[in-house]
């Protein structure tokens, strides 16, 4: 079996046997693809490629595409998922994948906007068009529960509880989860079914909460390039994920515990949970350097 042939049963794998989530096996068979790609370039045969090899092409991938060590943790990941393939597929006797060593995580400190800041980014959106009620109830949906844009994306009409004042999300892995939303989120909710949503179903049946021009479900890619574009006329560069980013250290920074806002998060390990903590820390300092002269200098 040549190379690029490799790539179809190996996404069957992912998908049957490994049970990787959509997302994940889209990165994954990138990945894989990217490296297959590499190796024909420079000659070498998959069944005698050596760690060595492996190496060599992440260290290209990092220089090239300056790659930071959580994505190349991800690399070495798909690198080894396609390892066990070969071996399993009897094209290899081992997978030279395992002798890579992951690399240490770094602390990234995630950037957040002030609450201003969002009011403005949201503001500029034109809501006297379908699309744009669309895309202020979703944007304050992912800013009041802290969604993830692939949660968004996934959320059906029935997975809205006004009487409750809840929302259903389906996080990684399919794990469901329960979010709280705010009374602004509410109003463009309201607004956006009762006024957007139907103008652009066109009277196509779909269970989507959110959908595009076509009637069928909203992509991540529409929602990035809509969120971007409102986030330049505001003179910000911030990503959609920022209002994530947001709201979680706005809960901190209110006095929420940290086991809470894992849950609203849906964050598996409490220590991913706990870089927002850096941000409030980082916060407190930036005020203490801004406002403590100013009050030195008064009682002076």
């Amino acid at each position: 079996m040549e190379s690029p042939d490799l790539l179809r049963p190996y996404r069957s794998r992912l998908i049957a046997l490994e049970r990787r989530s959509p997302l994940t096996v889209s990165a994954y068979e990138s990945e894989i693809k990217r490296f297959l790609e590499w190796s024909v370039r420079e000659g070498l045969d998959i069944k005698n490629l050596s760690g060595m090899d492996l190496s060599r092409y992440l260290t290209l991938r990092r220089v090239q595409d300056h790659l930071d060590s959580r994505s190349i943790a991800k690399g070495i990941s798909a690198l080894r998922s396609f390892g066990r393939f070969l071996v399993d597929e009897g094209i290899r006797k081992d997978n030279p994948a395992q002798l890579l060593e992951l690399p240490k995580r770094t602390l990234r400190i995630p950037r957040v906007l002030s609450q201003e800041t969002v009011e403005g980014v949201l503001g500029r959106i034109d809501t006297t068009t379908p699309t744009g009620l669309r895309d202020r109830c979703l944007f304050e949906l992912v800013y009041s529960a802290g969604l993830r844009v692939s949660e968004a994306v996934g959320m059906d009409v029935t997975d809205v509880y006004f009487s409750e004042g809840v929302i259903r999300v389906r996080g990684k892995g399919k794990k469901e989860r329960l979010v709280p939303f705010g009374g602004e989120a509410r109003f463009w909710l309201h607004r956006y079914l009762s006024e957007g949503r139907p103008l652009l179903s066109k009277q196509r049946q779909s269970s989507a909460l959110f959908i595009g021009r076509s009637g069928k479900r909203l992509s991540r890619k529409g929602i990035w390039k809509n969120y971007s574009q409102v986030a330049i006329l505001e003179g910000t560069s911030s990503k959609l994920h920022t209002l994530r980013h947001s709201f979680a250290t706005e809960l901190l920074a209110g006095g929420a515990d940290l086991r809470s806002v894992q849950e609203l998060l849906g964050h598996a390990d409490l220590g991913t949970t706990q870089i927002y903590t850096h941000v409030d820390n980082r916060l407190l300092k930036e005020s203490h350097h801004r406002y403590i002269p100013q009050l030195r200098g008064y009682r002076e």
